[in-house]
């Protein structure tokens, strides 16, 4: 409609705007709601199917983790059990050899195809209480005749070379002399007048020694093969 009435001009009334749900919409493709679902369905399936991969790669890992934490303890066991064992020292009966708290290797296997020996520092059942075990050095093996004058030790009539033990910790006890019997060993600890050995307690059953002394491994600062 036009209208040429008035002072203000000529306005031109506008049909209304028609909007087409066919074919295309302000450029853009229609798509159709059972489209939409699909493409819904298949990005979750696309989901799950990468939920499903990661879910079987954490299984696959966990389950190697547990196979090697498993073989990891049947080695400790096989180790502790029949090669070697950590020990920690209590007290001061080795001093200044192995001082209260030192952290050891005790090799098992090394008496398993051989025999203790003169000056190998050894852990042992105590022979009183097989409960308790001890570290001490062995002095004499099994047919020595041993005796002490005065602190001193001497092993078939021989002085008994042990300069690695300081005047002040020597003692001043006599004992023996004495035979040692087989399937025995006579043990002592190096700080001689504040150790139980076998000058009190007699001579300690082969079958007692649990193992060598191989290593301290704590403090670092004074780590040391024996």
């Amino acid at each position: 409609m036009l209208d040429l009435g008035g002072d203000e001009g000529v306005r031109v009334a506008e049909p209304p705007l028609q909007l087409s749900l066919q074919g295309e919409t302000a450029g853009a493709p229609v798509v159709s709601f059972e489209a939409a679902l699909d493409a819904d369905a298949a990005t979750d399936e696309l989901r799950m199917a990468k939920a499903r991969v990661r879910l079987g790669q954490a299984q696959e890992e966990l389950v190697a983790w547990l196979k090697t934490l498993v073989s990891a303890a049947v080695y400790a066991i096989l180790i502790v059990t029949f090669g070697f064992q950590v020990a920690r020292v209590e007290g001061q009966s080795m001093a200044p050899t192995l001082e209260d708290q030192d952290r050891l290797i005790v090799n098992k296997l090394v008496y398993r195809i051989g025999e203790p020996r003169r000056g190998d520092i050894v852990m042992l059942y105590y022979p009183l209480n097989p409960d308790k075990s001890f570290v001490k050095r062995v002095i004499a093996e099994e047919g020595d005749t041993v005796r002490i004058v005065d602190g001193r030790v001497y092993v078939n009539d021989v002085p008994l070379h042990d300069d690695y033990i300081p005047a002040e910790y020597r003692s001043h006890d006599d004992w023996g002399p004495q035979v040692i019997p087989e399937g025995y060993d006579f043990v002592m600890g190096d700080h001689r007048n504040n150790s139980s050995d076998s000058r009190h307690w007699g001579m300690v059953p082969k079958k007692y020694i649990i193992g060598k002394v191989q290593l301290r491994w704590w403090p670092v600062t004074n780590a040391r093969v024996f």
